[in-house]
């Protein structure tokens, strides 16, 4: 659990086996097996492949890292074949590199297109006027970038699921705001420190993998 959701703590690996396995352990077992971190190194680093999943649906994304002589007019000849004339897309984002000449972003214009350049200081505006949004950027939006109305409200709607139906509350003793109806009744029934013989723990990723869900399910004969 610890490998998989680089944003837990030992404590909401305990809530995790307490409320969806019926484990019993105390956050000092779970410290002493959590993987050990460099020094220096902050808790909390996703993988690449999750932030590049979560915004996969989102965004037309290029990179010249391989591209032999670009120009601003080859640029925008590869623009015009990706983007067309479907209204699919809204916006370009693009930073101030020579190519993105001026007349580039007035052509891109006639596509339908708003051209935003990237700031040279994006200062992150505070966000936390409640709780429950704190603990949104912290576990959610600060690993992942807005990019639409649409895009955020997808990303929202799928961590308010997690949030009622998956999180540990620790203001709730712990427990579940709306547990899942498939959580093993007699869990609390269970020995201290191992699940019933003919279940395994089943795994389901949010968000792209930022953040995964244990349940015990029955072990198929």
């Amino acid at each position: 659990m610890a490998t998989e959701n680089p944003l837990w703590g030992e404590e909401r690996i305990v809530n995790e086996l307490l409320l969806k396995l019926g484990l019993r352990v105390s956050p000092r077992t779970v410290r002493k097996y959590m993987p050990k971190r460099p020094p220096g190194r902050p808790r909390g680093d996703q993988r690449w492949s999750t932030l590049l999943r979560n915004h996969a649906d989102a965004i037309v994304a290029c990179d010249f890292f391989v591209t032999a002589h670009a120009s601003a007019a080859w640029t925008l000849q590869q623009l015009r074949e990706v983007v067309g004339f479907d209204r699919a897309h809204r916006y370009l984002i693009h930073d101030r590199d020579s190519i993105f000449a001026r007349c580039l972003d007035e052509s891109i214009r006639n596509l339908c297109l708003t051209v935003l350049k990237s700031s040279l200081h994006s200062p992150k505006a505070n966000a936390i006027c409640e709780r429950v949004i704190g603990t949104i950027r912290r576990e959610c939006l600060d690993w992942l970038i807005p990019l639409s109305e649409s895009h955020l409200r997808s990303i929202l709607r799928s961590w308010v699921g997690r949030y009622n139906h998956g999180r540990p509350h620790m203001a709730l003793g712990p427990g579940v705001p709306d547990p899942p109806s498939d959580v093993v009744p007699s869990a609390k029934s269970l020995t201290r420190h191992r699940i019933g013989e003919r279940l395994a723990v089943r795994v389901r990723s949010v968000l792209g993998g930022l953040h995964h869900e244990y349940l015990p399910a029955p072990v198929l004969a």
